[in-house]
């Protein structure tokens, strides 16, 4: 008997080990399989934050929106501007960001670092994004 726990004692850190080994080997094979496609981005997001209803998306185009300028009073201009949006500097179209993401607002919530932890790990460089939460 004593002889059997020795050897348990001597295999448990070597098991140990091996599963860990084991663990990280699939964890590196899964970040091989992605990369920064849309497709793939969406896939490694949604298998990661929302794995049963997969809402998160990824539009391709970055913001659209157009500037509106807002007249100084030394330019003598009308001041009503009618139906006026405050957007982010990343929604214009030519100065924005290269791709959206649309997460639900609750994994936002819980998990907003992670997010955008994973999608500056697969995303090209120079790539700009921006997260919209829905």
């Amino acid at each position: 008997m004593k002889l059997v726990g020795l050897v348990q004692a001597l295999v448990a850190p070597l098991v140990e080990i091996n599963d860990t080994w084991r663990r990280m080997r699939s964890d590196n094979l899964y970040k091989l399989e992605h990369t920064g496609q849309v497709c793939y981005l969406r896939g490694a997001l949604n298998d990661r934050f929302d794995p049963s209803e997969r809402r998160i998306t990824i539009d391709g185009t970055g913001g659209n929106s157009e500037p509106t300028y807002i007249y100084t009073p030394g330019e003598n201009q009308t001041k009503y501007l009618g139906k006026l949006f405050l957007r982010n500097s990343l929604e214009f179209a030519d100065t924005g960001a290269d791709f959206t993401v649309r997460v639900p607002r609750e994994i936002m919530n819980q998990s907003s670092y992670e997010v955008r932890a994973l999608i500056d790990f697969y995303r090209l460089g120079g790539m700009r994004y921006l997260i919209i939460e829905i």
